[in-house]
């Protein structure tokens, strides 16, 4: 079933652009000895950069397409945010710290992107003055499945979101048919750092 919902997207191109982009540009100068490693890394701030892999499946998974309107939860390093930009028409990415977001802003315009919107805010809330969104990435963990960000899902529209306990989450992929119904697969287990505000485990 995943294979179908990802007809839409070149996965070509993904897995070429995803080759090509050097992860040590998003991380520190003590972490860049590391980055070629498929593990997460840490940026700062009790946050990471995930391992290259699981951010490869995560965007397949998302399948976004090149008129698609995409909210990210978690800007990070901004390495996941490159990829979507790459692949989709519009980016608005959301990250709580704003330390993180100033230099995830700088990578990003070092390479030339145009279509990122960025938010330094509560990334539980989403982003609601520009939703609907065709996709949602959410790279922190939830403890539930955030009312407000399948409110801004469009219909026909996929989120890919961490959700259970601190030690240990389910990777699900959330679609919403076209008309409004929600279908939720789990995929794999997995473990993130924590969604903070409403829906974080420390509520």
């Amino acid at each position: 079933m995943i294979e179908e919902w990802g007809k839409g997207m070149d996965h070509r191109e993904l897995e070429a652009y995803f080759r090509s982009l050097d992860r040590s540009f998003f991380v520190e100068n003590c972490m860049k000895k590391y980055a070629d490693l498929d593990e997460p890394l840490p940026i700062g701030f009790g946050q990471t950069i995930s391992q290259p892999s699981l951010v490869l499946e995560m965007t397949r998974l998302l399948s976004p397409e090149k008129d698609s309107r995409v909210l990210e939860i978690g800007t990070g390093s901004g390495f996941q945010t490159a990829i979507l930009a790459k692949m989709s028409a519009e980016v608005y990415t959301v990250e709580r710290i704003d330390e993180l977001m100033e230099k995830a802003k700088r990578r990003l315009e070092a390479l030339n992107f145009s279509n990122i919107y960025y938010k330094v805010g509560d990334g539980s809330q989403g982003w609601h003055e520009h939703a609907p969104y065709d996709r949602i990435m959410v790279t922190a963990a939830a403890r539930v499945l955030p009312d407000e960000l399948i409110n801004q899902l469009a219909n026909g529209g996929r989120m890919v979101i961490p959700v259970g306990p601190p030690n240990m989450q389910e990777l699900q992929l959330i679609t919403k048919t076209i008309n409004g119904d929600l279908h939720i697969e789990s995929v794999e287990m997995v473990r993130f750092v924590e969604l903070k505000g409403q829906y974080g485990w420390s509520k």
